[in-house]
């Protein structure tokens, strides 16, 4: 549901309420100004002298006349009527979304994947107690990752009360696949004990523990190795040194997310929820797709069953742009593993198959479509996205 527009058109219409009102006001003050002006001309007027109250009532028609009020308030008020009638239809429009079921296809599913893929979701998420709920209810068996998952969220506990000894536990025993996907996991973690040593107003100690557990990352980490060292010079007053990014939530909450990504990566899963990003995906898609429903009503609803393809395109966002895809600007077709892109010597890109019969499978050279050099099939390059 598109919360985001309601607000938005909620909020137009408060402002125009607003500088309505503020019109209102600004248009009654001066109406109330020029007939209170005009009743102390009466009643300050000496008892032995002749007023003249015709002129006082005319001269005060004419400066009302003058304000106008009718037309300052007609037009303030229109805008804020288009404001209020466009807010119904917008609230219609997202509380009452189309019929989804038109985007339907009969497309058959494995129940037991698409259950274990549910559960899965659940229990990545730390809902434990909804994923064994879910598994009894289905007769599924036990989603197999249930267990790991269990161990990741009694590590980010137990860090969300600062301690790290379970996270630095793991750590320690997966350094070595830590290192093969270049991690520094282990030294953040490191980082963050040595921290806590140092609030603790022990500099030997802290010294003591970097020579034995943070001096390893020094290849590969030295310049936050050294802001380490320099807090030390400010360990009795860390708030108001260079350092105090230090005791900020960041460092923590980055331990926390890199922790969840390797401890996933190790898994075999994805850092974010298969399951949340198809659903937030299909969310993109699903409103040009009902479109193009709409439009196509009693026309090629078995085509629309049959396709292998989205019938438009449908743009997603690029979180959701996990593979590169080349198209041959001379062939129009996409690349494959039997026909990769070629990075030619002038920098170009065409695709295998392409190069190969402009050059008659590497016999001669040929001009790039692009500019003027001459190209030598056989100094071709994959190019790898």
């Amino acid at each position: 549901m598109e919360l985001t527009s309601i607000k938005d058109a909620f909020d137009r219409v408060a402002k125009k309420q607003k500088l309505s009102y503020s019109k209102t006001q600004e248009v009654v003050d001066k109406l109330a100004q020029e007939i209170e002006k005009a009743l102390h001309m009466i009643q300050e007027a000496p008892p032995d002298a002749p007023l003249d109250h015709k002129s006082i009532v005319s001269e005060l028609k004419k400066k009302l006349l003058e304000i106008a009020p009718i037309s300052h308030l007609e037009a303030s008020q229109k805008e804020f009527n288009v404001a209020l009638s466009k807010y119904p239809k917008a609230l219609e429009k997202t509380l009452n979304p189309p019929d989804m079921s038109k985007a339907y296809r009969n497309v058959e599913f494995d129940t037991h994947t698409v259950n274990q893929i549910i559960a899965n979701f659940f229990y990545r998420e730390g809902m434990f107690e909804i994923g064994d709920c879910f598994i009894a209810e289905t007769g599924e068996a036990e989603c197999s990752a249930r267990q790991s998952f269990m161990e990741m969220y009694e590590i980010l506990e137990a860090m969300k009360k600062r301690d790290l000894g379970p996270a630095l536990n793991w750590a320690v025993s997966n350094s070595e696949k830590l290192k093969q996907v270049r991690s520094d996991l282990e030294m953040k973690l490191r980082s963050l004990h040595f921290l806590e040593i140092v609030q603790e107003k022990n500099s030997a100690e802290a010294l003591d523990y970097a020579r034995k557990h943070i001096a390893m990352f020094a290849e590969s980490c030295l310049p936050d190795i050294q802001k380490l060292m320099c807090s030390l010079l400010w360990n009795r007053k860390l708030d108001k040194s260079p350092y105090a990014e230090f005791l900020s939530p960041a460092p923590w909450n980055n331990a926390v997310k890199e922790l969840t990504r390797q401890y996933c990566n190790l898994l075999g899963e994805s850092y974010k929820s298969p399951l949340g990003v198809t659903i937030a995906a299909g969310n993109q898609a699903l409103p040009p797709l009902l479109k193009y429903m709409n439009l196509m009503v009693n026309k090629k609803q078995e085509e629309w069953q049959t396709m292998e393809q989205l019938p438009i395109p449908v743009e997603l966002s690029e979180e959701f742009q996990f593979h590169s895809v080349f198209v041959c600007p001379v062939s129009k077709e996409q690349s494959s593993d039997d026909n990769p892109p070629m990075m030619m010597s002038c920098g170009h890109v065409l695709c295998k198959q392409s190069i190969n019969k402009m050059s008659k499978n590497a016999s001669k050279s040929f001009k790039c479509p692009y500019c003027p050099s001459d190209i030598d099939a056989t100094q071709c390059r994959p190019l790898q996205f």
